[in-house]
C-alpha cells in the first residue's frame, strides 16, 4: 500500500493530532477554549482553523493545484496575520504536520520503501509551505493597505475639520 493511501486511511487521526498541536500553540487559556468549545458560532476561530487545516490536508493528499492551496491557507493565515504573528511563527503549523504523520504512522514507516516515499511527501509539504508563505505575505500586505487607508481617512477628516483639507490631497 502506498504511503499516501495510509495517510488517507488515518486522515482523521492525523487531523485531530495536528489540530491539537496547532491549538496548543496558543496561550493555555485560549488553547483550552479552542479545544473545548465545539460550536462553530460560539468558537468561530476553532471552526475556521479546523476548516483550513482540513482543506490543507486534502490539498496535500490529492496534490491539488496551487490556487486551491492558497485558498485553504488563507483560512488559517488570515487569523495569524490579524494576530500580528511573525511569518515563521505563523507558518510553523504546516511543518508540525511532518512529525504528526511520522507519529501516527510510526509502525508503517518502519518499512524502508515507505520511508523513502515519506521523503518525497515531505518535499511536497515543503512546497506547500512556500505557497503558504506567499499567502501569508499577501494577507499582511492587504492588512497594511487597510491600515494606511484608515490613517489617510483620519488625517483627511482632521484636516478638513480644521479648514485645510483638499489642497493636501491633490494628485
Amino acid at each position: 500500500m502506498a504511503l499516501i493511501d495510509l495517510i488517507s486511511d488515518k486522515k482523521s487521526d492525523i487531523l485531530e493530532r495536528w489540530r491539537d498541536l496547532v491549538f496548543g500553540s496558543y496561550a493555555p487559556e485560549t488553547a483550552r477554549f479552542l479545544k473545548s468549545q465545539k460550536d462553530r458560532f460560539a468558537n468561530p476561530i476553532a471552526y475556521q482553523l479546523t476548516r483550513g487545516l482540513t482543506g490543507i490536508l486534502e490539498i496535500f493528499l490529492h496534490n491539488k493545484e496551487a490556487g486551491q492551496a492558497v485558498a485553504q491557507f488563507d483560512e488559517v493565515l488570515s487569523l495569524k496575520a490579524l494576530q500580528d504573528a511573525a511569518p515563521s511563527r505563523a507558518m510553523a503549523f504546516i511543518f508540525v504536520l511532518k512529525p504528526v504523520i511520522r507519529e501516527v504512522l510510526a509502525q508503517e514507516l518502519k518499512d524502508t520503501a515507505l520511508a523513502a516515499e515519506m521523503l518525497e511527501l515531505e518535499a511536497r509539504l515543503d512546497g506547500l509551505a512556500l505557497l503558504g508563505f506567499d499567502a501569508f505575505m499577501q494577507r499582511r500586505e492587504k492588512l497594511c493597505e487597510v491600515k494606511i487607508s484608515e490613517v489617510k481617512r483620519k488625517v483627511s477628516t482632521f484636516l478638513r475639520r480644521h479648514g485645510m483639507g483638499d489642497e493636501y490631497f491633490e494628485e
